[in-house]
């Protein structure tokens, strides 16, 4: 079942779900809104170091960290595709997950918020990457320190007995703190040529 404004509040009291940083007037009838950090990472252009993306291979190289000036806007273009975080950290207990969605206000403009990772598990610590795309046939300027996405909580049926972060599960964005590149090249064998 999602969780209602009044059971947020009573689990962050309790300090059973924990959202760092959490705004004044952030928490909505059924979810919380989440903020923009100033961090973005973008696909670089120009010279790489092979023509296309290799999930079994690491990512450095493809991308770069940008950091936006306070009060500047970051500019994404038609088509882009750029990660992103939440100023908030977030930490869920043993027996709560959550979702990560857009707002309603910028998926009007063309902007949507997460492409495939909208699940949080229970245990997760970190900031959560947003994976932006601009779907608008127009520049979207986002503004770090806006409200960009609303995450809900639903209770498990019984506490995990896994959490993310154990090490059987090869976790592998547990405690994050900006926007983090794909890893995906740690689900397959090791290279030793």
């Amino acid at each position: 079942m999602v969780l209602s404004d009044r059971t947020i509040r009573e689990e962050i009291s309790r300090g059973r779900l924990v959202i760092d940083s959490l705004g004044d007037g952030c928490i909505q009838p059924s979810s919380v809104d989440l903020h923009l950090a100033p961090l973005f990472r973008v696909f670089r252009v120009g010279i790489l170091p092979r023509p296309y993306l290799d999930v079994g291979e690491p990512m450095e190289g493809f991308t770069e960290l940008v950091e936006v000036a306070e009060g500047e806007p970051f500019i994404i273009q038609p088509g882009e595709f750029v990660l992103a975080a939440t100023l908030e950290t977030i930490t869920l207990p043993d027996d709560i997950v959550a979702r990560v969605d857009g707002k309603s206000s910028l998926g009007r403009l063309g902007l949507l918020i997460h492409a495939t990772a909208g699940f949080v598990d229970p245990g997760w610590t970190g900031r959560l990457t947003l994976e932006l795309s601009n779907v608008a046939k127009m520049a979207i300027a986002v503004r770090p320190g806006m409200r960009i996405c609303q995450i809900s909580f639903l209770r498990l049926s019984t506490p995990a007995e896994r959490l993310y972060g154990s090490p059987e599960l090869g976790s592998k964005y547990q405690g994050q703190t900006e926007p983090t590149a794909s890893r995906a090249y740690q689900d397959f064998p090791k290279r030793t040529d």
